[in-house]
């Protein structure tokens, strides 16, 4: 099987686990404080981080190598779950996703700046048209936003776009789930002190739903889904598997459909299957580049 495809399907494979980080955050901020939730599943999932590299006895990164781990860092261990938790304190998880689905073409940005990556311009076309059709149709399904969560939403995005991109290029060199591994572990002492006092005064009160929830955000959305997502990015090419994202709205939508009541219409297939099409027409047009030598993605 070619590297590219390869890339794709960890990339699918990472989305498909994505699909539910807001949903579930949303079912987890309304029980646990945002906070607490944003600390909490930083300092769960690098605890097994550790024992990850501890089994794995790999090579430590260099000097320059853990600067950008600090960046993908503050991206997407902080950043992106603050802002979202946040975010999701005052809106639905459906109206949330009008903003996922810019983070795809956010991702194929920062590719191009940070990756030395050069798409055609029919990839950009393809890229655009699908964030338009994914954002479109997310806002006309939900109208609950307000100007202070979209704003957090937008820095969400921002932020996640940057440590997908810095995260896929630097795991051309350490390996996919290397990367997600010692970030969580470069935050852990920020996050586990944090976890400890921003814990719940009495943690009876907790709905069992809202632990279910910061226990998927911390193993599947924190680390289990990065190490496909990022090996996905290292292999296929950060701008043409970063729009696969553009799938992560409706595998949303049916979980929110299940999780939390959410109705699926004709419309949300027919922008489904048109979003595919984009999806198939950027992998088409864009070329995937070359691990770097010894890379273990």
């Amino acid at each position: 099987m070619q590297a590219s495809t390869r890339g794709w399907l960890n990339g699918a494979l990472g989305v498909a686990i994505f699909s539910g980080s807001l949903p579930a955050t949303r079912v987890a901020v309304l029980g646990l404080d945002p906070l607490f939730v944003t600390a909490a599943r930083a300092a769960l999932a690098g605890i097994l981080a550790v024992v990850l590299l501890l089994i794995g006895r790999n090579q430590r990164p260099t000097g320059a190598e853990w600067r950008t781990l600090a960046l993908v860092a503050l991206g997407v261990v902080l950043g992106f779950p603050l802002f979202t938790a946040l975010a999701l304190r005052t809106i639905t998880s459906a109206h949330s996703l009008v903003f996922i689905g810019l983070l795809p073409l956010a991702t194929a940005i920062f590719g191009t700046w940070l990756g030395g990556e050069r798409p055609s311009r029919a990839f950009w076309a393809f890229a655009v048209l699908g964030a338009a059709s994914v954002a479109g149709f997310a806002f006309s399904q939900d109208e609950s936003g307000s100007l202070g969560a979209d704003a957090l939403m937008m820095g969400a995005i921002l932020s996640c776009g940057y440590g997908y991109a810095e995260g896929g290029r630097l795991s051309r060199r350490l390996g996919g789930w290397q990367v997600i591994c010692w970030v969580l572990v470069l935050s852990l002492p920020i996050s586990l002190p944090l976890s400890v006092i921003l814990q719940p005064a009495d943690w009876s009160v907790v709905p069992a739903s809202a632990w279910a929830g910061l226990a998927y955000v911390a193993v599947f959305s924190m680390l289990v889904g990065f190490i496909f997502w990022y090996r996905g990015l290292a292999l296929g090419g950060i701008a043409a598997v970063g729009q696969l994202q553009l799938l992560q709205p409706f595998m949303g939508l049916l979980l929110s459909a299940w999780l939390l009541g959410e109705s699926v219409t004709v419309t949300m297939i027919a922008v489904t299957a048109f979003v595919v099409a984009c999806v198939a027409g950027a992998k088409y047009t864009a070329a995937a580049p070359t691990p770097a030598p010894g890379a273990s993605v």
